[in-house]
Order: structure tokens, then sequence, then C-alpha cells
């Protein structure tokens, strides 16, 4: 097998694991605004179910991993300029935009992971969860247009730059694609909570996800039927349909409460789907709707075989520290997480009375017009 079809195969398996890790944490965060709302119904004294309590639940769960997560991105995206230089350069130019709105939201997200808790103010905590919103949406919503994007091809010249505009990213098919991604997040997402969370949000978390997860299952068949219609083989139709049963088996797993089979599912229908893709375009790596023969190849988009060399040695020693340490962060977290968890002191300070400030109750000795005795 040649180098570039090795690499090719690596990013793909990069951009995999990605999707697969990111997926769930960007679909708590699309969450905080539903499972971490004040919920007037509770009406107990239950601590462990007040909006606040909730949200610091939803954090805890994704807390140790998510900044793991994203080092699948960055490797992607590393492994993509050092072996294929020339899909690097025409996939940052032309789609510049998206790509920096991507990296601002996933900046804004970050800050609000770390800053959240800084201050014991509920409007500053506020902003921050919306920071946590908007940076899970965007890129949840981003990423399904640009891959769509991709693998569909965009008008590139023989100079292998991209001639079209943002609107031409913005299609119907793609928008399609991003509308899947953010409903396949949120679904994926939900299970994660049902899985690593206890209690009533438990519980909410299994319906959202059976509820969202139907809708994104006939939207992933839409979008996956136009994009193999164009550009699938017999090979990435076969993962493509793998990818929407084991989603469809996810989904029957949530009724009767087995969420761990429902998240495996789950992961293993995200990683095949995404798996689809990549057998779609290859051996493009970004078709040219103007001509096919301007498109940018695993073999005329490469760098040389002494660089894949190089990084191929690169990869066989530092890919299983990796795996392994991220494994091993994994298990250490794998526990469930409940309101209960939380310290006494945050939960009462999260009750909606806290905030408000008791009347002064009349001092002894002072009249009904508001003057003491002396």
């Amino acid at each position: 097998m040649e180098l570039t079809t090795v690499w090719f195969i690596l990013i793909a398996v990069l951009w995999i694991g990605y999707f697969v890790l990111e997926g769930f944490d960007f679909g708590v965060g699309i969450l905080f605004p539903v499972l971490g709302r004040d919920d007037p119904d509770l009406g107990s004294n239950d601590l462990a179910e007040t909006g606040e309590v909730r949200r610091r639940v939803m954090l805890s769960t994704v807390g140790p991993v998510w900044d793991g997560n994203e080092v699948w991105l960055l490797t992607a995206g590393g492994a993509t300029f050092a072996a294929f230089p020339h899909w690097y350069a025409t996939l940052f130019s032309g789609f510049y935009l998206p790509l920096l709105l991507i990296l601002v939201a996933l900046i804004m997200r970050a800050l609000a992971f770390d800053y959240r808790g800084k201050v014991d103010d509920p409007v500053w905590r506020r902003r921050w969860d919306w920071a946590i919103f908007g940076g899970s949406l965007a890129p949840a919503l981003l990423w399904g247009v640009a891959f769509t994007n991709i693998v569909r091809g965009v008008p590139i010249d023989a100079e292998m730059e991209y001639t079209g505009n943002l609107f031409t990213l913005l299609n119907p098919a793609a928008l399609l694609g991003g509308v899947t991604t953010v409903a396949l997040f949120t679904a994926y997402g939900a299970m994660f909570l049902a899985l690593k969370t206890d209690g009533a949000i438990r519980a909410k978390a299994r319906d959202i996800a059976l509820r969202v997860g139907l809708a994104a299952a006939v939207l992933a068949v839409a979008w996956l039927a136009v994009i193999h219609a164009t550009t699938g083989s017999v090979e990435s139709w076969i993962m493509a349909g793998a990818g929407a049963v084991l989603l469809l088996g996810a989904l029957a797993m949530l009724p009767s409460g087995r969420e761990g089979w429902a998240f495996a599912l789950a992961f293993a229908a995200i990683a095949m789907s995404v798996g689809s893709l990549f057998v779609a375009l290859f051996p493009d790596v970004m078709p040219s709707t103007t001509d096919p023969a301007f498109s940018l190849t695993t073999t005329n988009a490469s760098s040389t075989d002494y660089t894949l060399k190089i990084m191929t040695w690169v990869a066989v020693v530092f890919t299983p520290i990796v795996i392994g340490y991220q494994g091993w962060s994994y298990w250490t977290f794998r526990k469930r997480v409940s309101g209960h968890h939380i310290p006494t002191e945050v939960a009462l300070a999260a009750r909606p009375e806290a905030g408000r400030r008791p009347k002064p109750a009349a001092t002894a000795g002072t009249s009904a017009g508001g003057s003491t005795d002396a």
C-alpha cells in the first residue's frame, strides 16, 4: 500500500476519532439550556434538582475529557498539513470563514469551561452558559456543512485554488448536513448524559435522546443518501447503511434503560457514517465541480515520500501513547455523577430563593412612623 493511501486512512481515522469523542460533549453543551434550566415543576426541597446543580453535573461529565477530545482535531489538522499540503492550503483558504467561526466558537467554549466558576454570580455564570451552548452549537453545525462540501465537491481551478464564495458553501445539501450533525450530536450527548448521570437528569436525558435521535436518524438517512447518490461507491453505501442500522439499534436500547449499549452503538454509528464519507471521497481529497481533472487527489496533493516516511515512524511511536493515556482518563472518570455529588453549599446557593434578600424585621423600640426611642 502506498504511503499516500496510508496517510489518507490515518487522517480519516483521526477525524472519526474527533467526531465520536467531541460529538457527545458538543451534545452536552447544546443541551445546557434544556436540561440545565430551572424547573419550577420540581417544587420540592431536593437540592440535587436545581438548575444550577444540574448544570454543574453536566459540566462534571465532560470536564475531565473535553480538552483531550480536541487533541484529535489538532492532530488531524497537523497531519493534513504535513501529509497533504495542497489539500490543507485549498481547504483553509476556501473554507476560511467557516473554519474561523469554528475556531472562535471552540475558544469561547474553552473559556466558558474554565471561567464559569471563577465568580460566584448568577449573571456571570448565565453568560458563560450561553457561551458553552453557542460554542457547541456552531461547530456542530459548521462541521456538517464543511464535510458535505468536501465530499460532494467545490469549485476548484487548475491552480488548485477555490473559486467559490461563502454562499457557494451554503447550498441546500450542505445545510442539510449541518442540521443533521446538530441533531445527531444532540442525541449522542443526551445518551452520554444518560450513561454518566443519575437521578432525574438521567431520565430526562434518556427521553431527549430517544425523541431527538428519531429525528436525527431520518435526517442522517436523507443526508447520507444525498452524498452517496453523487459520489458514493458500493463500499460507502454499505458503511452508510450499517451506520443507520447501528443508530436505530442505539435508540432501541434506550426504553429499557441500557444506556451503555445505546452509547456504544451510537459511537459505532457515527464512526461508520464518517468513515463512509472518506470511502466515498477516496482517491480524491477535494473533488472539483469545475472540472474533475482539477480535483485534488492523494497523489497530486501529497508531500514527498521522505516526509511521509518520517511521519509514519512518528505516528507508530506516539499514537499508542496518546490512545493509551486518553483511554486511562476515561476509565478513571467512568462513574456516574448526580446532584448529590455537588457540595451542599453550592446546592444551597443555587436555589432560586437564595438570591432573594429578606425584608428587615422591625426592631424593638421602633415606632410605626419609623422613629426610634432614644
